[in-house]
């Protein structure tokens, strides 16, 4: 008989709660500064971005937050997505290893994003919002909300990093046909875009500078317009986590228990999603997986940045929060995995590399294709460049157990597919792709970059 490799669950078993890793960690998170005073935020502050359910979900310490129904009911479109082992790609590398990965793929955008996405527009919808306006990078965050917003019948502004939106058009094309306005960043519409096209003109765009731009328009509209973020914040976070808990449910059915859990991060939702019920158990329940970060070697907070507070966006409109960051007037290179392209990380997340309970690893551009077309070849599916890094870091892992001779069962997450990166794909298979590292010089400078904080409260 051959084995099982699809581990499927029923409409019944999408998860009812979002777990909130604050209410286990044993790290107090930091405080969340005024970017104009550095003064510790009022829930006031954030409600001129956010509706106020968004900002007690995002200081909430309670360890499960209830999913709305109407939320659940639309994650029945594509919840709960499947758990499959990739025997053949085990085969493809003769190791003793088992592969699992999860396929958040399967949602109507193409990405785990749909998450956090139909949630954030829900909370907004509910509390009489007409109209969002956020930033992309590769386009799967903005393809996510723009789904959400026409399923809430709320107008959405989407400010896409301008490499990405060269680079990755049919994301933009699916971004409008679910009815959203796309501009490719920065822009003449805004201040900070302004500001950033006299100084250069020819600028490729960040996640920070795409940010600023949709934290000023919606700032300026006298609360016409509030602001969704795809990454970064805790309620971002837990709302992913309904692919971890489904995750546990799944490898139960498996009959196996991970003894690493892989995601890629740019901001860390992913990784959070998958990683932090996980995370629960070893810290509740005395398990002892390995939870691995990987990011490109091209944009590594984790791994060469400071742990420092710094602005979330380039212009310094958004919050100062305490995380692992490159200095938020950081370019990055033009990678392809657009999604990964951001200066900083969670502070949640942050906090537990620092604390030592998470590991982060930084993997190249072209390795990380390498990987991805092999998977691609024996699993058949066409990953997001993003997700790649997961992809990465699992065959190292696999390669080390064969090595080693000893059986390990590796799990990850495997984000989105990568449909709309066909170009990307292009560009390696004829050899035009290039690895694309930090300079020592952007890591020597990244002090000089970050504001100066002096808090009379414990950081």
């Amino acid at each position: 008989m051959s084995e099982q490799t699809r581990f499927l669950l029923s409409e019944n078993d999408i998860p009812k709660t979002w777990y909130n890793i604050n209410a286990d960690s044993p790290v107090a998170p930091a405080p969340v500064l005024h970017p104009g005073t550095l003064e510790p935020v009022t829930p006031d502050f954030l409600s001129v971005l956010f509706p106020m359910e968004l900002i007690l979900q995002e200081i909430s310490t309670e360890r499960y937050i209830d999913i709305p129904e109407p939320v659940r009911e639309v994650y029945r479109l594509w919840r709960p997505t499947p758990l499959i082992r990739a025997l053949r790609l085990e085969r493809a590398l003769g190791t003793p290893a088992h592969i699992y990965y999860k396929y958040e793929g399967a949602s109507p955008s193409g990405s785990h994003k749909s998450n956090t996405a139909v949630a954030q527009a829900f909370y907004n919808k509910a509390a009489g919002t007409r109209a969002l306006t956020t930033e992309t990078g590769a386009g799967q965050w903005g393809s996510a909300l723009s789904m959400a917003c026409q399923f809430l019948g709320l107008d959405l502004e989407v400010y896409m990093v301008k490499v990405s939106y060269d680079q990755k058009p049919y994301r933009r094309f699916l971004m409008e046909t679910f009815g959203a306005q796309v501009f490719a960043s920065p822009t003449q519409r805004t201040q900070s875009g302004r500001s950033i096209l006299a100084a250069d003109p020819n600028s490729p765009g960040s996640l920070g500078i795409a940010i600023s731009e949709a934290v000023e328009v919606a700032a300026a509209s006298g609360g016409a317009k509030k602001y969704s973020l795809g990454s970064v914040l805790n309620h971002v976070l837990l709302h992913q986590t309904v692919i971890g808990e489904e995750s546990l449910k799944q490898m139960d059915l498996a009959n196996e228990y991970p003894d690493v859990v892989i995601g890629c991060v740019g901001g860390g939702s992913n990784f959070s999603g998958i990683a932090f019920p996980f995370l629960r158990e070893n810290l509740r329940n005395g398990q002892r997986t390995r939870l691995v970060a990987v990011e490109p070697a091209a944009t590594p907070s984790l791994t060469r940045g400071l742990y420092a507070f710094d602005y979330g966006d380039t212009a310094r409109m958004a919050p100062v929060v305490k995380m692992h960051t490159l200095g938020h007037d950081f370019i990055p290179p033009s990678i392809h995995a657009g999604g990964l392209r951001y200066h900083g990380m969670a502070p949640t997340l942050s906090a537990l590399v620092d604390a030592g309970l998470v590991e982060a690893v930084a993997v190249r551009q072209l390795e990380t294709f390498e990987a991805a077309r092999l998977f691609a070849h024996t699993e058949g599916l066409v990953p997001a460049p993003e997700s790649a890094h997961a992809i990465r870091t699992a065959i190292d892992e696999a390669l080390q157990a064969k090595a080693l001779g000893e059986k390990r069962v590796i799990l990850f997450n495997l984000s989105g597919h990568g449909n709309f990166d066909l170009a990307a794909y292009n560009a390696f298979n004829s050899g035009a792709l290039e690895n694309d590292d930090l300079s020592e010089e952007d890591i020597a400078n990244i002090p000089a970059r970050l504001p100066q904080v002096n808090l009379s409260i414990p950081a």
